[in-house]
């Protein structure tokens, strides 16, 4: 079965996550920019990394490699098209990481921001433990009203995803880390103009 992420266009992802009402790409993009910069790794991996939103951000002179990785083919192709200027340190990767975790490269920093709600807080513990990171940094999407997706000419777009979606917990994603030896060294949160808010969690092995 297909995954519904596959079918989903880049431009109507982003269109809806950059809205004003939304204004999730351009908080996201400022949280991504300190992911990258906050410790001093060679390598970076970026899970479900969509259409490249914050790879501006990276500083070619500190990372030596950076993994892009996402299961839409036509994602990975608009991030090489749009980040050519990292591209000799940039390595794209189709994955789908719910069955192909064993597939994932090592990287000293694991990033997932808004991606553990589609892949279930175990399977993205197998791909920590694949990957093998010193520092994870996610971000994660609290909802304080019952919907996830908020409210846009293109919320229909996202009606496909209601299968896979999962609610996210703080204290879950927390102890799920602290069983395979990670520790939480950052918390803080974004609030959004809908009322939802982005929680990052930063960890430690």
């Amino acid at each position: 079965m297909a995954n519904p992420w596959e079918e989903i266009s880049l431009s109507d992802y982003e269109n809806h996550m950059k809205l004003d009402s939304v204004m999730q790409l351009q908080i996201m993009n400022q949280m991504m920019k300190g992911q990258f910069n906050e410790y001093s790794v060679n390598s970076v991996m970026i899970l479900g990394i969509a259409g490249g939103n914050g790879l501006e951000h990276i500083n070619k002179n500190k990372l030596k490699k950076v993994y892009g990785i996402d299961i839409n083919k036509e994602y990975l192709t608009a991030v090489k098209e749009r980040y050519s200027d990292i591209s000799n340190i940039l390595e794209c990767v189709q994955l789908n990481l719910i069955e192909e975790t064993n597939k994932l490269p090592r990287a000293e920093l694991l990033i997932a921001n808004l991606l553990i709600e589609y892949i279930g807080y175990d399977c993205f513990q197998k791909a920590v433990e694949q990957v093998q990171p010193k520092y994870v940094s996610c971000i994660i999407q609290i909802n304080v009203d019952d919907s996830w997706v908020s409210n846009s000419p293109y919320i229909h777009v996202f009606d496909i995803l209601d299968k896979v979606h999962r609610q996210m917990e703080e204290t879950l994603l927390i102890q799920t880390l602290k069983d395979i030896g990670y520790k939480l060294i950052m918390q803080k949160e974004n609030l959004l103009p809908n009322g939802k808010k982005l929680v990052q969690l930063d960890f430690e092995h």
